[in-house]
């Protein structure tokens, strides 16, 4: 992968070495020394009966303790570095390299879920996925988990956007990587806030929680200063635990809001949060509650699944969300009347063209008054469309050009037509993009409107012919779910 997003796309598991020499406890000192020469290693990992890391026994452990001693009868025990700071395999690489960087650690043991050592990260191999100029922005985009350090990650996103943006980096994928920082400043927050319920005597987690982020977060599709849209989904437990149980979460919940409001995450107006408990349940009761949505079909409900359905999970157990994405993509796919009648609440949505090749302009708002709103007019009508297509033909991914290209797959679209998707969705991102870019540089409020005026002939027409294929599209979709070949 050569994108200059890799480093920050990409896991520690993608380039961690195997699992290092490991060695246990009681293990002479001189029987490790000569394995690691004989390996080459240059550090091994004494581990405990059960398997977990107990400390490091590194090159320089080596010379400073032992080089001047006899160590017939030393133990790796007794001149180990113990304490030793791990890094999980899950974790995206860019915060490794800045962990090691500002803990000066050439390399550091891979642990999994289970804290079971699975390789080794060494910093000059991470470092080389980074283009240099990127370092610096590695350096921003990891500050200490605090919420003064992650507000300084927050800020850093719009410098490294403009960046990539200039060096012609594709906006979808720098869109991506919005969404992939902003849903790792959730995992981050979650983590700081659970670790205070247990140092402040609540106790962790009652039961095993996933934390999940809705709409365009989910989707991979956030631009710089995304309102919040997020949920948890609690692992079953007995009803008469309630009373027990959920006054934790609803804690944990309140204060994820208020820190993700603080550090420019807007609370979501209408409620779209893990503090109501429409989107606070076990998943037990998320499967009933969707049951209920797609059979009863009123306008709210309908609102609801278009914001629920394309969840990820940022934080916890993620087998947790993926059993509720099976379920919502089987279930989904069984309910053809529902899909009908998503699309009468969104049938209204068109793309901003006219007929006669016009743009659809803003006409109250005398700020944006000749502009046209690219996500109302142009993203939102093509994201809903696709993703109505994808939940008929049970394609599960949950990001637009993930499910465009799921859709070719499944042979509902032909390659022209997911060519055609696909290249108007990034040239209409990229303009919102652009416009909000600007926006924040000029310190006005950041929009979705773009002013026509300001594209060449090049962009007006290509922006016309994308508009122009999303309204193809979804007279398409209209067909296929309604029966009606025009309005």
């Amino acid at each position: 992968m050569t994108s200059q997003t890799a480093v920050f796309r990409q896991l520690v598991r993608d380039h961690m070495s195997p699992p290092p020499l490991a060695v246990p406890l009681d293990e002479p000192v001189a029987q490790v020394v000569a394995a690691m020469g004989r390996t080459r290693a240059t550090a091994a990992v004494v581990t405990t009966p059960g398997g977990g890391i107990a400390g490091i026994l590194t090159e320089q452990d080596v010379v400073r303790r032992i080089a001047c001693q006899r160590c017939d009868d030393l133990v790796v025990a007794e001149v180990m570095t113990a304490s030793v700071l791990t890094v999980l395999d899950e974790h995206p690489l860019y915060i490794a390299i800045g962990f090691m960087r500002r803990n000066r650690l050439r390399h550091m043991p891979v642990v999994d879920a289970a804290d079971r050592l699975v390789g080794m990260l060494a910093l000059h191999e991470a470092l080389a996925v980074a283009n240099r100029h990127l370092v610096d922005d590695i350096e921003r985009l990891t500050h200490e988990d605090t919420l003064e350090g992650l507000a300084g990650v927050k800020a850093a996103q719009v410098d490294l956007a403009e960046r990539l943006f200039a060096d012609a980096v594709p906006a979808p994928e720098i869109q991506a990587l919005i969404s992939d920082i902003n849903n790792d400043i959730y995992r981050r927050v979650l983590r700081v806030l659970v670790g205070e319920m247990v140092m402040q005597g609540r106790g962790p987690p009652p039961v095993p929680f996933a934390a999940i982020v809705m709409g365009s977060g989910g989707r991979g599709e956030s631009y710089l200063f995304p309102d919040q849209d997020n949920g948890f989904i609690l692992e079953d437990y007995p009803d008469e635990r309630h009373d027990e149980i959920d006054p934790w979460f609803v804690e944990l919940a309140d204060r994820m809001t208020r820190a993700l409001d603080q550090l420019q995450f807007p609370l979501c107006k209408g409620n779209v949060m893990a503090t109501n408990p429409l989107w606070r349940k076990t998943l037990s009761q998320w499967r009933q509650q969707i049951e209920g949505w797609l059979r009863k079909r009123h306008e709210a409900m309908l609102l609801f699944c278009d914001i629920f359905f394309d969840f990820r999970p940022v934080f916890g157990e993620p087998r947790l969300a993926e059993e509720l994405r099976d379920f919502v993509t089987d279930a989904a796919a069984r309910h053809p009347r529902f899909l009908h009648d998503m699309f009468g609440i969104q049938a209204d949505h068109r793309a901003g063209i006219g007929f006669l090749g016009r743009l659809v302009t803003e006409r109250d708002d005398p700020q944006h008054k000749g502009h046209v709103n690219l996500k109302l007019m142009g993203t939102l009508p093509l994201a809903e469309a696709v993703r109505l297509m994808a939940l008929r033909s049970r394609v599960a991914a949950t990001s637009t050009l993930q499910r465009i290209a799921g859709l070719q797959a499944a042979n509902v679209l032909n390659a022209s037509d997911a060519d055609h998707l696909t290249s108007a969705f990034g040239f209409i991102t990229g303009l919102q993009l652009r416009q909000q870019i600007r926006d924040s540089r000029a310190g006005i409020a950041v929009s979705n409107f773009v002013d026509p005026r300001a594209l060449t002939e090049r962009e007006l027409a290509t922006l016309k012919d994308s508009l122009r294929a999303i309204n193809d599209f979804r007279a398409r979709v209209r067909a296929d779910l309604t029966g009606q070949l025009v309005g």
